[in-house]
């Protein structure tokens, strides 16, 4: 390869990694905010292991990722055999790993679903109408999606204050406003008759409409991530191959000619 070309796949190589070492930036801070943020779902399902464990995956992902990008960003630079190989097969991982994670969610939807119905079911039944974190969460979310439960009103039923009540109690961050004059978005509201004022729909279909809305984008994202991958899996490869070329032939001066 001539010293042009080399220097030419250098720099871009250098650049990807700079980009790759952003995106695991952007992928740790979303995991930090996914646990710190009081009023992301993620709080909802606060008492699931699972989920935390999850968030904490996410954001040693993200980790791994900016300690690949610096691999590669150095290796690139001071043209570094070693560390452009450990991170060709760095990012091979990866991108196996993330192959793996998207055919295993495909596979697992209706069990990620049912373990997701079980987590915020107990959350509905234990709510107390306090104004924890977990509650103001829920609340938000009901509020601004406009929506009830998370099948429907009837995840409520359970619920021990609303069971335990004498009174016709329900939440009230579920309240339509069109049917209702309450001002209250948190807690319990009292129901003038038995047929709550409340939206029939569940969060559930409110997340999943969500999700397909937006799910050009992240397609848009995981495919864009998939490509800086395979084209810096590429660049150091070739990279590293001709950095061998090169020493051979200041070692062996007559294999240039």
């Amino acid at each position: 390869m001539g010293n042009g070309c080399l220097k030419a796949s250098k720099y871009f190589l250098f650049l990807f990694n700079l980009i790759f070492f952003l995106f695991g930036t952007a992928l740790t801070g979303f995991g930090l905010w996914l646990l710190l943020d009081n009023q992301s779902f993620i709080v909802v399902l606060n008492d699931s292991t699972d989920v935390k464990i999850a968030c904490y995956i996410l954001i040693g992902v993200g980790a791994f990722s900016m300690f690949i990008g610096f691999l590669g960003c150095v290796g690139a630079i001071y043209e570094i055999r070693c560390l452009l190989g450990l991170y060709f097969t760095c990012l091979l991982l990866i991108l196996l790993a993330q192959i793996a994670a998207g055919a295993l969610i495909y596979f697992q939807k209706s069990v990620l679903h049912d373990g997701m119905t079980k987590m915020v079911t107990k959350v509905l039944d234990n709510y107390p109408g306090n104004n924890s974190k977990t509650e103001q969460a829920w609340d938000f979310i009901q509020k601004n999606m406009e929506c009830c439960g998370w099948n429907g009103r009837q995840d409520w039923y359970g619920n021990q204050i609303v069971v335990s009540s004498s009174q016709l109690l329900f939440p009230c961050s579920c309240q339509n406003v069109s049917l209702t004059s309450n001002v209250s978005d948190s807690g319990f509201c009292e129901a003038q008759a038995s047929d709550w004022p409340v939206y029939d729909r569940g969060c559930a279909a409110s997340v999943e409409n969500w999700l397909f809305t937006n799910l050009g984008v992240v397609m848009g994202i995981c495919i864009a991530v998939a490509f800086v991958e395979l084209l810096g899996m590429i660049l150091s490869i070739c990279l590293c191959r001709n950095i061998e070329s090169d020493y051979e032939k200041v070692s062996n001066p007559g294999l240039a000619y």
